[in-house]
């Protein structure tokens, strides 16, 4: 490539769920996994914790049962918030093979929220134990 040629640089993504009650959802979020909403439009809006955003979008723009990824510095003090605030979670802490230590969380709407941190080296490695197609 000509060294002449600029690229262009990415600098993040932010997700957009589908989700069928938006006001469920900010509650949840905010409520429950400790989320603040920046803004909101009609049926759309964003909502954020330290530098993760994630846009909501009530009735369109997507399909329920996303899986999303979102970096942590320890997800086993999300663990110990979240279970104080009765998340639904669907597996504790566990590290897999891809070198990450994961904490899955599922939304109002079937998405599976799947935060992780660098795995530990005092435990064994998980099997992803479950499969969410029915959502």
């Amino acid at each position: 490539m000509p060294d002449q040629i600029r690229k262009a640089a990415l600098t993040n993504a932010t997700p957009i769920l589908r989700v069928s009650d938006l006001q469920a959802s900010f509650d949840y979020y905010t409520k429950t996994l400790g989320f603040k909403i920046p803004w909101q439009a009609g049926g759309f809006g964003c909502v954020q914790r330290d530098r993760c955003s994630l846009m909501l979008c009530e009735g369109g723009q997507g399909h329920a049962g996303t899986w999303l990824w979102v970096g942590s510095d320890d997800v086993e003090l999300l663990y110990a918030e979240w279970t104080a605030s009765g998340a639904n979670i669907l597996q504790r802490p566990t590290n897999y093979p891809w070198g990450s230590r994961e904490l899955h969380i599922l939304d109002p709407d079937g998405h599976v929220l799947r935060f992780a941190s660098d795995a530990t080296h005092d435990e064994p490695l998980g099997q992803f134990p479950y499969d969410r197609t029915d959502h």
